[in-house]
């Protein structure tokens, strides 16, 4: 892959800055990108298309015109804005054991490297067809699919045990790109035109994709500036837990284990809270609420803060719980559950109750997505539990389940919102969001873990039978 050049200063690690702290900033900046594209369409389909919902039986006054504008139906933008998550289901579910054979870093470069391509043809394709724009979207899943899996592999690779929690809120950066991009759009949409609301993402894109290439490496061994203390306690960390084997995983013993199963439901019930709020929110906040276009997405961009935020500070929690010892990592998982996911879904349930009351609800939804940030010591740490070695292939899996939430969510609020769109078909809405968030957290509870399975040391046949593991089990 051809790069520009990369000034020393750049490259140069200072000898008080930890590697792996660079590699955990630059992964944050891979998540960030990966939802940066993927949301910024929830915002600017509203300057996009004829404006033709309703509000409490009135006729919304309609946006200024921010570019072209387009006669898309209701059930057309309830595709465009699930098809990034139909084209992500293709390749979440490899990208793990992609990321295992191939190496996190290439694989990441190049999913970011064609979804800053994609993404900057979209106002050049949409006065065409909304299918062609449909297609780019599914494309531009395709290549983002790939990522989440990919970072899990790195973070088996480069993250302590004592500092995994620190390390998976790293994947908040996709939580903070929504954070960014939901009101940069709106500004981009109002000052520019909303064709600048895909150019500025793309460029961002191809900028962190060129740093992100001349400053990863798939391992502390492979890393060419790492000083050499640190490669030492990170492989000592580490002890035989992981290995630099390629092979393929034990599908079957994974695909039968009951924490596996567990964690499956768990990580489902929170991507179906995360993926509602994202591609909904914005709707609920312009057309039910009233918020006007820049506003909405500022306030639809507050839930996802909270959500950082407290993702940094459970993480923190969680490793100093497991540091000294305070519980077992498998209590830790199930306890925080509760506020990860039922005090979520409990606010959710509240949301019924409090009416139009545009403030209330704000407040709401961003005290259920805040507490949320929690699952960065529950379902986003649980693949680094159970199977090191296989971490990427699991969370590809898992993701790939959770993923079917992004386009099926859109299609339940266009089945509810279809004739009428008040806050009473939005209190059915997140009725069952509250369902979806409490029901797997209790399965978790009776039947998740926290330990090691034996199948990730399941004997198989190995591409390099000679490939040594990265360090020595201690005495």
């Amino acid at each position: 892959m051809v790069l520009l050049t990369v000034p020393k200063q750049i490259l140069s690690v200072n000898e008080k800055i930890p590697t792996r702290f660079n590699v955990g900033v630059m992964i944050f900046m891979a998540c960030f990108i990966s939802y940066m594209l993927r949301v910024n369409i929830s915002i600017n389909i509203l300057a996009m298309v004829e404006p033709t919902n309703l509000h409490e039986n009135k006729t919304l006054a309609a946006l200024p015109d921010y570019g072209p504008r387009f006669n898309w139906t209701s059930t057309e933008q309830s595709y465009l804005l699930g098809a990034f998550f139909w084209g992500y289901l293709v390749t979440t579910l490899p990208g793990g054991t992609l990321s295992e054979w191939l190496g996190g870093k290439n694989v990441t470069t190049y999913s970011m490297a064609l979804s800053a391509i994609l993404t900057a043809i979209v106002p050049m394709l949409a006065s065409f067809s909304v299918w062609l724009i449909f297609i780019v979207r599914l494309l531009t899943g395709v290549a983002g699919g790939v990522l989440y899996p990919a970072m899990h592999n790195l973070i088996s690779k480069w993250a302590p045990p004592n500092e995994k929690g620190k390390f998976v809120a790293t994947l908040l950066g996709g939580t903070f790109g929504t954070v960014i991009t939901w009101p940069m759009a709106g500004y981009l949409t109002e000052t520019f035109g909303w064709i600048y609301a895909f150019y500025v993402p793309a460029a961002i894109t191809a900028v962190v994709t060129l740093v992100w290439y001349a400053l990863v490496s798939d391992s502390p061994s492979d890393h060419p500036r790492i000083r050499k203390e640190e490669k030492e306690y990170i492989q000592a960390a580490m002890g035989d837990s992981i290995s630099n084997k390629k092979s393929l995983p034990p599908f079957l013993s994974l695909v039968t284990s009951l924490p596996f199963l567990a964690l499956n439901a768990l990580h489902y019930g929170n991507m179906w809270g995360m993926f509602f709020l994202l591609t909904a929110a914005p709707k609920f906040m312009s057309e039910v609420l009233g918020f006007k276009l820049s506003h909405a997405g500022i306030l639809a961009s507050l839930p996802y803060l909270a959500r950082f935020i407290s993702g940094f500070v459970f993480g923190s929690i969680g490793d100093s719980a497991r540091k000294n010892g305070w519980m077992s990592v498998t209590a830790i998982r199930k306890f925080f559950c509760i506020f990860s996911h039922i005090i979520p879904g409990l606010l959710l349930i509240g949301l019924t109750y409090v009416g139009s009351n545009p403030y209330v609800c704000v407040g709401m939804i961003t005290l259920s997505l805040g507490f949320n940030g929690a699952s960065t010591v529950t379902n986003l740490q649980n693949a680094q539990d159970l199977a090191p070695n296989y971490a990427g292939t699991i969370y590809g899996i898992i993701n790939f389940c959770g993923t079917t939430t992004g386009f099926i969510t859109p299609l339940v609020v266009g089945y509810f919102t279809q004739d009428r769109n008040t806050i009473d078909e939005w209190s059915i809405i997140f009725t069952i969001g509250a369902v979806v968030y409490i029901i797997p957290a209790l399965i978790f509870i009776f039947f998740g873990s926290g330990k090691i399975q034996p199948w990730n040391d399941h004997p198989r046949k190995t591409v390099n039978e000679t490939a040594e593991v990265i360090a020595p089990k201690a005495d």
